[in-house]
């Protein structure tokens, strides 16, 4: 028993958890920064890119909106499996991924709060996504990245499904970096199909510039996460 009649086993469980409880708080703290950091980018940079304001139903805002609730999972399932991996690479690779998309997700809020944008889409999620490139053309590709229609308002490509989340939740050590790796793997892709397509659509510096890098990264992170998913099987 401690002096406060505390058990002692449950003063050593506490001990031994604080490091990772630590970890963790370090790791929303940078989160929270990076959330912060893109929203400074963002009203520093999108005044002075010049190009029209963006309509409420434009690619810009739709990829905006969208790209938004994407991300948002993916910093999610960083975070998850950081938590519950001792793998160096991998719990470098998930924060770096969790910092650069939050980053990502405050840049696209300040723009539609500079653009009067309101967050709330007028019209069902991945609209813009339907409409054709500005050549015309509606099955568009961009470094070798194919086009595909999609249904308003279905799940967004490369999304997990509840189920998939709650399994990675659930999950602990090699089960967990596995079943990331691939939840991830396939949510990249998503993006990039995402990233892609608004490049076909939109002649806005600041998003260009914001999309092109997403599938630049994104292409990189995909193939390096392919090698640690072999190395693990």
């Amino acid at each position: 028993m401690t002096a406060s009649g505390t058990p002692d086993t449950v003063s050593a469980t506490g001990a031994a958890a604080t490091p990772r409880v630590r970890l963790l708080l370090g790791a929303a703290v940078l989160v929270l920064i990076a959330l912060v950091a893109g929203v400074l980018l963002g009203r520093i940079t999108a005044p002075s890119a010049g190009g029209p304001i963006p309509s409420n139903t434009s690619a810009e805002a739709g990829f905006s909106r969208d790209m938004q609730t994407h991300h948002t999972q993916a910093v999610e399932m960083a975070l998850l499996v950081r938590d519950r991996s001792d793998s160096d690479e991998i719990r470098l690779l998930a924060l770096d991924m969790a910092t650069a998309q939050m980053q990502q997700i405050g840049q696209m809020a300040a723009w539609l709060q500079l653009w009067g944008l309101p967050a709330a889409p007028p019209e069902p999620s991945m609209t813009w996504m339907t409409r054709p490139a500005l050549d015309g053309g509606s099955h568009e590709s961009h470094d070798g990245v194919a086009q595909h229609s999609h249904t308003p308002g279905e799940p967004m490509p490369g999304l997990a499904t509840p189920e998939q989340m709650q399994q990675l939740r659930a999950a602990d050590g090699l089960e967990a970096e596995v079943l990331f790796l691939e939840l991830m793997i396939a949510h990249h892709q998503g993006g990039v199909e995402m990233a892609a397509a608004v490049i076909e659509r939109s002649e806005h510096p600041v998003v260009l510039d914001l999309a092109g890098g997403m599938v630049r990264v994104q292409q990189s992170e995909l193939d390096y996460m392919t090698e640690l998913l072999e190395a693990r099987r």
